[in-house]
């Protein structure tokens, strides 16, 4: 038995680690799973798609991509521009101390008349504004000029861009984007642990080598439980959401018993497991604990940015990826809130509850910052505000203590810390910290002295260093015989009417996440050719004639063209088409699947009092010690020998 877990970590490990060979985890027959069609398969797409500068250029990453090697091969003038923009970005990243010297010299660089790389699409009130502002080297001294050039980008240059070679490619992306995921795209590896409605294992994509954790939900159980509600819900969330801090779902397909929702793998295990189980007293030094805190913070502002009320902020939901970030997971207890809205709805963890959550009052995004609180001061504690670890204690004493006590603070706290603390666990909504400005609750929050060494822009970007790195080379994950299997359902039949609920879940890939896949990967470096000086391949002719079928004397090596690369009639229009006034992409959650105003596991009423059970599964991959907790709230599966994965269930 022990053999089995054994093979099954050294192959996972070894797919993790890339493969022995150098296709990097890749299928032998990539290239060809990836074979851009002929392009006149591809312009219809044109049709169904956003083609504004706005979302080709600022939101996708392959879009953005091809129009910097437009301009660069056939505008140099217009690369001018784009490595201006680059110079602002790369300034609003520097570090305080520098930034000083970095605006005067993109000043002289790009803004002096006199200048070699001068953007002379800029006027001279503009260029002035900047200039005065030279001195103070605040993060929006270039705010204006970034505008005008960006403004001016959108205009001619795009349009040249959406006539050329380099937006027929990117049609040619959106082509292989839209193409139907199966479970023949990956390859599955060892288990990880089980959610509510099935089990979590890794995968690996054919086409890329890239890991994933597939989040398999089982027809039947979902059908059985009546979650359909919910497990869609919690797509379309997870579809929406594009952020390094919030786990993101790149890929949603079905299979004749699963519906699968393919995550963000995370490797380096939940913060429940680091706060207790890393060795020494519990809880982290202050800036390990205020790192966490504020890519945390992140993830929670570009929730609440999108309406989306998180409702189970806690260290078990936490997760560490493999270079030491963290990013917020399993999002079935979010709910979107329409802007001007509020819910009511007991739901949670006990023990990270707000008051007003516990007395099923009417609430907005005040429930998150409080349950954030209870975050920041567990991991400087070392045990939860309200609770002790493994302390016994009914659910009705740990809600008494959220709605009355106050907690207490240890010399582990710095004057900081302990302010921020009690500022987010205020009892009332209406003076607690983040409460007040809706969905903007994150930028009061950031301004909180506890943060004030902190770059907000560095952070954002990624730029700043992890305290602590997992180890690559672990398997953080319960043995694969430790993991408890699910019963067989019976007495529940799949029929016709299924199948429209399974119609709005299968979308196949999430576009941003998909394209980014292309770009890590390698794959878009090495797939996207052109000619000679700047030509055309065969498959960007228009009017390419069918390319003759090699002969031989053996007809079964004769090769045939494939149907993707077969040209079909077109008719040419020398002018591009508007905009279409709806946006309808991949990357888009499917309109036709309404989403009701506030539900969960089951249909929450603005009006009614709903508990909850929490049947995502957080995907870490960790190595923890089993826990029992006798209030029933929350319950941490565990490992002997390689360790466990956390699975929380809320009641």
């Amino acid at each position: 038995m022990e053999l089995e877990n054994i093979v099954a970590n050294t192959v996972y490990l070894k797919a993790r680690e890339g493969g022995g060979d150098s296709n990097k985890g890749k299928s032998k027959k990539w290239k060809k799973i990836l074979q851009f069609p002929h392009i006149s398969q591809c312009l219809d797409i044109q049709k169904k798609i956003d083609v504004r500068y706005s979302y080709v250029v600022d939101q996708q990453p392959i879009g953005r991509l091809l129009f910097r090697q437009f301009c660069e091969h056939l505008h140099p003038e217009y690369h001018t521009y784009n490595i201006f923009l680059d110079s602002i970005e790369q300034y609003e990243l520097e570090c305080d101390e520098n930034r000083s010297d970095l605006a005067q010299t993109v000043y002289k660089r790009y803004l002096q008349r006199d200048a070699i790389e001068a953007v002379d699409v800029l006027n001279a009130e503009v260029v002035e504004r900047c200039k005065e502002k030279l001195t103070a080297a605040s993060k929006d001294v270039f705010d204006d000029c970034s505008s005008a050039v960006k403004a001016f980008l959108e205009g001619e240059p795009f349009h040249l861009f959406l006539e050329s070679m380099y937006f027929h490619r990117y049609l040619q992306w959106k082509w292989l984007e839209s193409q139907p995921v199966t479970h023949k795209t990956f390859r599955m590896y060892r288990v990880l642990g089980k959610g509510g409605f099935g089990e979590v294992c890794a995968c690996q994509v054919r086409a890329t080598g890239k890991m994933y954790a597939c989040k398999k939900l089982e027809k039947k159980r979902i059908k059985k439980r009546k979650g359909e509600a919910m497990v869609l819900i919690e797509k379309q969330i997870l579809q929406r959401i594009n952020s390094k801090f919030v786990v993101s779902l790149a890929y949603a397909y079905e299979t004749k018993d699963a519906l699968c929702l393919v995550l963000t793998i995370m490797n380096g295990g939940d913060l429940k497991f680091h706060i207790y189980n890393m060795g020494g007293d519990p809880g982290f030094e202050l800036n390990r604990a205020r790192f966490y805190s504020a890519e945390v913070l992140c993830g929670l502002q570009h929730l609440h940015a999108q309406g989306i009320v998180y409702r189970d902020c806690k260290p078990e939901n936490i997760l560490l990826d493999d270079t030491g970030h963290v990013r917020i997971s399993d999002l079935g207890l979010a709910v979107e809130i329409p802007e001007g809205d509020m819910v009511r709805g007991r739901v949670g963890t006990v023990g990270y509850m707000a008051p007003e959550v516990i007395d099923n009052d009417k609430y907005t995004f005040s429930p998150d910052w409080f349950s954030f609180g209870c975050l920041i001061y567990e991991m400087i504690e070392g045990q939860a505000p309200f609770r002790a670890r493994k302390e016994k204690v009914k659910r009705e004493e740990v809600d008494r203590r959220v709605k009355e006590d106050t907690e207490n603070y240890s010399h582990k706290f710095s004057d900081e810390a302990m302010s921020l603390c009690q500022q987010l666990l205020k009892k009332s909504p209406k003076t607690r910290l983040g409460c007040q400005c809706g969905r903007q609750g994150a930028r009061e929050v950031k301004q909180h002295d506890f943060f004030s060494c902190l770059n907000w822009k560095r952070l954002e970007a990624g730029m700043c260093d992890p305290p602590f790195v997992p180890d690559p080379h672990a398997v953080y994950a319960k043995d694969v015989l430790d993991i408890e299997q699910f019963s067989t359902v019976k007495g529940v039949n799949l029929d016709a009417t299924d199948d429209t609920f399974y119609t709005k879940f299968n979308t196949g890939s999430v576009s941003i996440p998909w394209q980014t896949e292309m770009i890590e990967t390698e794959c878009f470096k090495e797939l996207n050719h052109f000619g000679q000086n700047s030509a055309r391949t065969p498959d960007l002719v228009l009017d390419a004639p069918p390319e003759p079928e090699s002969t031989g004397c053996f007809p079964f090596r004769r090769k045939k063209l494939t149907a993707r690369m077969r040209p079909v009639p077109i008719h040419v229009d020398s002018t591009p088409p508007p905009p279409p006034p709806t946006i309808l992409d991949t990357s888009i959650p499917n309109t036709a699947a309404t989403t009701p105003r506030n539900a969960n596991a089951v249909q929450v009423s603005p009006d009614s009092t709903v508990t909850t059970t929490n049947t995502s599964m957080s995907v870490p991959v960790t190595s923890t010690t089993a826990t029992s907790n006798p209030s029933g709230t929350s319950v941490t599966v565990s490992s002997a020998g390689s360790g466990g994965i956390a699975v929380n269930s809320v009641s």
